[in-house]
């Protein structure tokens, strides 16, 4: 669809009258995208809703109640007939297996932890969906994400949603420049998810009470290992656990049950005191256990850095900054240090426990909102 550069803008920033601009909603069945279409529609966009079906929800891997889970297709499919514009249903399940699912199993195996979520977004939401939204002639996609495009001097920039305790910006910090360019969040200025209640009641959806998906969308009630063991049967080797000067303090039934900074769960009571997963030694099948001060990280290596600020990357100085290493904390000053186009070392200027490689590390400006991306924490 050609744009009229001397038309006004309409509410999504596009030089178009609102009825001729169509958007493409990325519909999970939930109440956030539910919303983002009812208003769309309501406003007299052209809007399509899309849902895409991620896996077999009749498999062992779904549960109920998570994001492209079979019911969620239904309710998506109802908040369309009942706002009165086209839905589809795209099947996505090998899409999703090759591109998240496998590399989940494979970082676990690894000794990683990794944030399928963020790749979700990365490689079928943000790429693979789309460009099937392009393919139909679409001026932008939107989301229910909680999180703000602003338009900066340079074009648009990502913003931190305005309530704090629904920001999803972890979760998104890869977004690219271009895809920032077609992507709209009408949902990022409210200020709380009760205001996102109130509109779907307001337009009579019946998902308005429906409860937030939880967890990861196909780990059943947070049992990673147990799907590990469903994709790479045999992964869960014994081995020992071991104290940092290697001595055997018991064993344990693979590395794939551990995570770095856990205390639960060891199987090594009787000990003065307690102990935790300071790092997963896989190629000897070791978990190694410490005092809690020897989770305190104070320098990060972190590579496949995605960059939104202004810029080059590779040309950027040291500066200091906000850094979140995990998406329940909250951000943290450090020194952003680039090393080269997409690599670099985060200084934290306060050490911080339990960061864990395969995380990812997300960069904020100092006194915005803005998000300068991030990159995925290693190993070093």
């Amino acid at each position: 669809m050609s744009l009229d550069s001397s038309a006004p803008l309409n509410s999504l920033g596009i030089a178009k009258p609102v009825s001729e601009t169509r958007v493409v909603v990325a519909m999970s069945g939930g109440v956030d995208s539910s919303v983002v279409a009812a208003m769309l529609a309501e406003e007299g966009y052209d809007v399509v809703g899309v849902t895409l079906q991620l896996y077999d929800h009749g498999a062992a891997l779904a549960k109920s109640g998570a994001c492209c889970a079979g019911i969620d297709i239904h309710d998506a499919r109802r908040v369309a007939e009942e706002m009165g514009f086209p839905h589809y249903v795209l099947d996505y399940e090998n899409i999703f297996r090759d591109a998240v699912i496998d590399e989940f199993a494979d970082s676990y195996l690894g000794g990683a932890t990794p944030v399928p979520c963020i790749r979700c977004n990365e490689r079928v939401k943000f790429k693979d969906l789309l460009e099937t939204a392009k393919d139909l002639d679409a001026d932008c996609m939107a989301t229910g994400h909680y999180i703000q495009r602003k338009m900066g001097a340079l074009g648009p920039e990502l913003h931190s949603a305005e309530d704090a305790n629904r920001d999803q910006s972890y979760f998104l910090f890869s977004t690219t420049p271009e895809q920032l360019a077609f992507l709209r969040f009408p949902l990022g200025h409210l200020p709380s998810k009760d205001a996102t209640r109130a509109l779907a009641a307001k337009y009579g959806l019946k998902v308005a009470n429906k409860p937030d998906s939880q967890d990861i969308c196909f780990v059943p009630n947070g049992d990673y290992a147990s799907v590990i063991e469903k994709l790479r049967p045999g992964a869960a080797e014994p081995g020992q656990i071991v104290d940092m000067d290697g001595n055997v303090l018991g064993t344990h039934k693979g590395v794939i049950h551990y995570t770095i900074g856990q205390r639960r769960g060891l199987g090594i009571g009787g000990l003065s005191d307690p102990l935790y997963v300071v790092k997963l030694d896989v190629d000897n099948r070791r978990v190694i256990v410490g005092p809690k001060e020897a989770l305190a990280t104070r320098i990060i290596p972190v590579r496949e850095v995605n960059w939104l600020g202004d810029g080059q990357f590779q040309d950027q100085s040291a500066r200091e900054i906000a850094v979140k290493v995990r998406s329940t904390r909250p951000p943290r000053p450090a020194i952003l240090r680039p090393t080269g186009p997409d690599t670099a070392e985060v200084e934290l200027l306060t050490p911080e426990e339990g960061v864990s490689p395969g995380q990812a590390c997300v960069f904020y400006e100092n006194e915005t909102s803005r998000i300068l991306g991030g990159g995925w924490i290693w190993k070093g």
